[in-house]
Order: structure tokens, then C-alpha cells, then sequence
């Protein structure tokens, strides 16, 4: 009997709170049919039976009632609460992907990403005997496809460009040591002439700066006898009235140099190649648009050129890789330059020593601050072309391998895309080989 009890009293707690009160009640009605019908107390009784019967096999677990559905929960409604409370997916890895090829096979080109998303790939030269490029074309980075774009107004190669305020893009110079410049129009995919520059150049920086007008400095000139001299001179142009005027000489002579905008609107020039006339230091220097003054800032750790230098977040300029300008042999080291402090410190250097051969390089600063380096050339491997590439992330200061591109190369270009993906295209695929392939890299997430 009290086990009896123990089962009804737990069927407090599934829906029957008030069974004991129910059954009092029907005790008195018994004793009240008892009086007046007999055959009312016998269906009493059995109501009674069924009713502690049922509720003794539900209590021992015996029988099972079906849960209570909500059925007003749409089924929308339910997947979201099932999607909220599972655990997050696994973070996206990081990735390469072969896209569209160029129309045609180049290097020593240049790619600018354009307003509206899409990527002008300019000049160069095809196959190893540099024969010069005037073609141009667009990569859409929606279907993934080059379309050709007209021509240059002259062939060119190891020249600039530079997106302008207005949209359209500046085309400077070039190996053929010209002086001349042009401006494509993207809304009329047109190519037109614009002043000549006051001295021919070639393997130069152009600089867009906070005026909207482009600085030019340095670079190699070609002068009586087919003598290549390096040069200190700098130049101004002015998207307004298209023409050019002197920005004064630089502290040091310099070509395969770098230039980076710093936070403050000064440029930082640093690096160079030697072609015999001067014996390089590992200086660097800063101009001023405000004064158009040169000034020498600290020396780098190490002589260079053919590196890169990236602008980070923090507003430090991250230098890596190249040539060394003492050796030529290629070289891994890193440094940082702080504009606070107008100082350079080492840090942690390349895996693999890598020179890309094109002014400022490849690297790629990404949407999350790290600095993407696709393949190159490894001193590590005989001077190969490698398809290896590496991230390197400033606030640790430390160097990750992420996946291989497709193929290996060097000298190709790399454009950051308004996706946060990197477009790569053209280079030497090998020694002997110009490349017409094109590759996208994803970042993934949560690396």
C-alpha cells in the first residue's frame, strides 16, 4: 500500500495535480449512489478503477504519453532554434583557385584595381625576348573573364600606374626609357595622351599623394652612348592641368627602390639597386609635399632592393625580402619602420628567402592586417621558382605557410579585390616560360 501511495503521489508531477481531490470527490458520490441507484455505483466503481489504474501505469513509467507538440512554431521558426543552439561550422580554410586566363601571356606588367571592382592589366613584355606590350585588358571578378580593353598609346614595360582621384588611371614611362605618360578612362575604356615627363625613366616609384597629384622619383636613366645611370631626380604630376613640374633631388640616387605614403602624407623611399655609379648605403629617405623637401631618415638594417614594403594598420612600414644590394644573392630578412620614431628594427625573417622581381613587389596587405606573399623565388631551392606561399602576421611578428598556388611562379602581380581576395596573373611560370594564367586566393576564415 505505500508503494501504491508513492506512485500516485508521483503523479503530482506529470499533469495529475489534483488526482486525490478527484478521487474524494468521487467517494461521496458513491455513498450517495449507493442510496438512490445501484447501478450508478457500479459505474462509479468502474470509472474509479480505470481512472487509478491508468494513473498507476503512466506513474510507473509502464505507459508513455506522446509530448505535447506546439504546432502554432513555424517550421522556419523551428529551424532557426535549431540552428541557434547547434555549435558553430569549423572555420573556412584558407584556398587558391584557378580563374579565367589573360587574353595573352605577360610579365613585367602592371594591374591596377579599378572603382568599380574590376582590374586593368597593362603592358609588359611576352616571352624571353622581351618583346614590349601596348595591349591592355579587364578582369571581371563576377564571371571571372578577360576582355580585352583597346591599346596603349605606346608599348611599355617596368613602367607605373597609378589610380587617380578622378577614376582614371596614369600610365608613366617604362624600360624603352620613355618620357611619355597616358591616361585610360574606364568609362570609355579608351587610352589618351598626356604630358610628357620632364626626364625618361624607367624601374621608378610613382607615388599618389594626399593632393591628388603623383610623385615620381628616381628610377634608371639612359643617356649619351646608351649609358644607364641612376637617377636622384623627382618629378610632379598634376591630373588638372596634365602637365609636370620638378619635386626637387633625393638625398641618394635610386631605382628598383620602394615608396610608401605614410599616415602623415610624406613618402618613404627606400632600398635601391646599384648599376655602379654610387655606393649604396642601406639609407632611406622622406619627402615632404608641404615644404618639397628631401630629408635622410634611419638607415635600414640591411641594403635591398626588389623588396617590398606594405604600409600595416598601425601605421609601421613592413619591409621583406629582395635582393641584397651588397651581394645580389636573394635574402629573407624583415624589417619595420616606424615613422614615430624614424627608426628601423629587424624582425622575424622570411621561411624562405624571396625576391620578386617587380617594383614593390607582390605583397598584398589583407582585410585581416596580415600580409600575404605568393611564390617568388627561394634561395633556399638552387634560386626556383616556387609555389609556396606565406602570411606573415605583425601583431605576432611571426610567419605561417598557407596553401601552395597552383603553380609556381615569380614576377606576377597581386591585386586585392573588393571581395578580400587576391587576384595573381601573368609572371615566369619558369625561367623559359611567360605565363598567361591567372589564380584567386581566399583568405578563409576564422585562420
Amino acid at each position: 500500500m505505500t508503494d501504491l501511495q508513492t506512485r500516485f503521489k508521483t503523479l503530482d508531477t506529470i499533469s495529475t495535480p489534483d488526482l486525490w481531490d478527484s478521487i474524494e470527490e468521487r467517494a461521496v458520490a458513491m455513498k450517495s449512489a449507493r442510496r438512490s441507484n445501484p447501478w450508478v455505483l457500479v459505474a462509479v466503481i468502474l470509472l474509479l478503477v480505470l481512472v487509478i489504474g491508468g494513473a498507476v501505469l503512466v506513474g510507473s513509467g509502464i505507459v508513455k504519453l506522446p509530448a505535447v507538440v506546439d504546432t502554432s512554431a513555424s517550421p522556419s521558426a523551428s529551424a532557426q532554434q535549431s540552428s541557434a543552439s547547434s555549435t558553430p561550422g569549423a572555420p573556412v580554410p584558407a584556398s587558391w583557385m584557378a580563374t579565367g586566363s589573360m587574353l595573352g601571356s605577360r610579365q613585367m606588367h602592371t594591374a591596377t584595381r579599378l572603382p568599380d571592382g574590376t582590374v586593368l592589366v597593362a603592358g609588359g613584355v611576352t616571352g624571353i625576348a622581351n618583346q614590349e606590350l601596348s595591349s591592355a585588358e579587364l578582369y571581371d571578378p563576377g564571371t571571372g573573364t578577360w576582355t580585352a580593353t583597346g591599346s596603349m598609346v605606346e608599348a611599355r614595360y617596368l613602367h607605373t600606374a597609378t589610380l587617380l582621384a578622378t577614376g582614371k588611371v596614369l600610365v608613366v614611362g617604362g624600360a624603352n626609357t620613355t618620357a611619355s605618360a597616358e591616361l585610360y578612362d574606364p568609362s570609355t575604356r579608351t587610352w589618351t595622351a598626356t604630358g610628357n615627363m620632364m626626364e625618361a625613366r624607367s624601374d621608378f616609384s610613382a607615388t599618389l599623394l594626399a593632393s591628388g597629384k603623383v610623385l615620381v622619383a628616381g628610377g634608371h636613366i639612359t643617356v649619351g652612348g646608351g649609358e644607364v645611370q641612376v637617377s636622384r631626380s623627382a618629378e610632379l604630376y598634376d591630373p588638372e592641368t596634365g602637365n609636370w613640374s620638378g619635386a626637387g633631388e633625393m638625398v641618394t640616387p635610386r631605382t628598383s627602390h620602394t615608396a610608401t605614403l605614410l599616415p602623415d602624407g610624406t613618402v618613404l623611399l627606400a632600398g635601391s639597386a646599384d648599376f655602379g655609379q654610387v655606393a649604396l648605403l642601406p639609407s632611406a629617405e622622406l619627402y615632404d609635399p608641404v615644404s618639397g623637401a628631401w630629408t635622410a631618415t634611419g638607415n635600414m638594417v640591411e641594403v635591398r632592393f626588389g623588396h617590398s614594403a606594405t604600409l600595416l594598420d598601425d601605421g609601421t612600414v613592413f619591409v621583406a625580402g629582395g635582393a641584397s644590394a651588397t651581394s645580389g644573392h636573394v635574402t629573407g630578412s624583415a624589417e619595420l619602420y616606424d615613422p614615430a620614431l624614424a627608426s628601423w628594427t629587424a624582425t622575424t625573417s622570411m621561411p624562405e628567402a624571396n625576391f620578386l622581381p617587380a617594383v614593390g613587389g607582390p605583397a598584398t596587405l589583407l582585410s585581416n592586417g596580415r600580409v600575404l606573399f605568393p611564390g617568388g623565388i627561394v634561395s633556399s631551392h638552387g634560386d626556383s621558382f616556387v609555389r609556396s606561399s606565406w602570411l606573415f602576421d605583425p601583431d605576432t611578428a611571426s610567419w605561417t605557410e598557407t596553401v601552395g598556388m597552383p603553380a609556381a611562379r615569380t614576377g606576377t602581380t597581386a591585386t586585392l579585390l573588393l571581395d578580400g581576395g587576391v587576384l595573381t596573373a601573368g609572371g615566369l611560370s619558369d625561367p623559359a616560360t611567360v605565363s598567361a594564367s591567372a589564380e584567386l586566393y581566399d583568405p578563409g576564415s576564422g585562420s
